[in-house]
């Protein structure tokens, strides 16, 4: 296998990611939550990326043994928000 980077590539940081599906497709909305108030979060949305049902369930499966790694190394990742700005709720 040959990995290539074309010349638009382009790597981004992202805290927040919104999982869309459709009977077609899953898209995923990657952007950057930040709190401008105690009360108030802004998420700036940066790129969608579409993947195929199938595609969908392969990140799934290596996005699981790569966090089991990870947390075997690492130790458990914790979801909750620590700081106080976030106010409480799903996570996105």
């Amino acid at each position: 296998m040959n990995l290539v980077q074309t010349p638009d590539y382009r790597e981004s940081y992202a805290n927040s990611v919104q999982v869309r599906v459709s009977v077609w497709d899953f898209q995923l909305v990657f952007g950057l939550a930040s709190s401008d108030s105690p009360d108030q979060i802004t998420i700036r949305n940066q790129n969608a990326i579409y993947l195929s049902p199938q595609q969908a369930k392969a990140l799934w499966n290596m996005l699981g043994q790569n966090l089991a790694q990870y947390e075997h190394a690492f130790g458990a990742l914790n979801l909750e928000p620590q700081s106080h700005n976030f106010p409480q709720g799903p996570i996105n």
